[in-house]
């Protein structure tokens, strides 16, 4: 596909616009990685440092978000994997098949995790869930999210996650991550997680824990993640 900017308007505005229409269209969804620069250089016929002001705008408005030179990706199997589309679809993207169990649904207070993250929202709807090999029902991670109690998602407890993911339950809801933010490190297993992740207690695990918040800012989900090391890592590029 090629798009021919028009005339006379800034050409990185334009690159912008276009990008933007696509993301809040659906047509780019959630998650999803833009076409690399060489690809875009050559879809709006500009120069590279014309896309870069261009990407630059849409990281100014929480669209994107641009890392250059650095990164950190987790890994299941040696390949990396974006988690910022969801377990689901980040391990179904390196060929892992896996089935997801939900352990609860349910409201609950938790003044600390509101502070934590920045919002005036105390109650959270608590989801957490198993995720296992669909070829030996082994599990692979455990995944505790806190949603606050916004309007949009105030259905959610009495009749659960929209085709049973809850990246689905966020988009319908019209709640998309703009922004955010990604930590990770071990964490050794207490007696209940072990049980669920049939380990012995005090299995090393690697932990993430990620915010993410729409482009108003606000927290949309904080997630927690427990990672079996056997499949899982953490890769750093420099």
């Amino acid at each position: 596909m090629n798009d021919d900017l028009k005339p006379g308007a800034p050409k990185p505005e334009q690159i912008a616009s276009v990008l933007e229409r696509e993301i809040r269209s659906g047509k780019l969804g959630f998650g999803e990685r833009l076409q690399s620069e060489a690809e875009l250089v050559r879809r709006f016929s500009v120069s590279r440092n014309t896309l870069r002001k261009g990407l630059e705008t849409l990281n100014n408005r929480g669209l994107i978000t641009t890392r250059v030179g650095i990164g950190s990706f987790v890994t299941f199997n040696g390949k990396t994997i974006d988690d910022a589309v969801g377990w689901s679809r980040a391990l179904a993207n390196v060929g892992a098949e896996t089935t997801m169990r939900v352990l609860r649904i349910e409201v609950l207070e938790d003044a600390a995790l509101a502070e934590l993250i920045d919002t005036d929202k105390g109650t959270f709807i608590a989801v957490d869930r198993l995720r296992c090999l669909a070829a030996d029902a082994r599990p692979i991670s455990l995944e505790r999210s806190r949603l606050p109690l916004l309007a949009e998602l105030e259905s959610v407890p009495l009749r659960g996650l929209k085709g049973g993911s809850l990246r689905q339950t966020l988009h319908e809801a019209g709640l998309h991550a703009a922004s955010g933010e990604e930590w990770a490190d071990i964490e050794m297993l207490g007696a209940d997680d072990a049980a669920l992740l049939q380990c012995p207690p005090a299995t090393a695990f690697l932990r993430t824990r990620r915010l993410s918040r729409d482009i108003d800012g606000r927290a949309i989900e904080y997630v927690v993640s427990l990672l079996n090391p056997d499949y899982f890592a953490l890769r750093l590029e420099f």
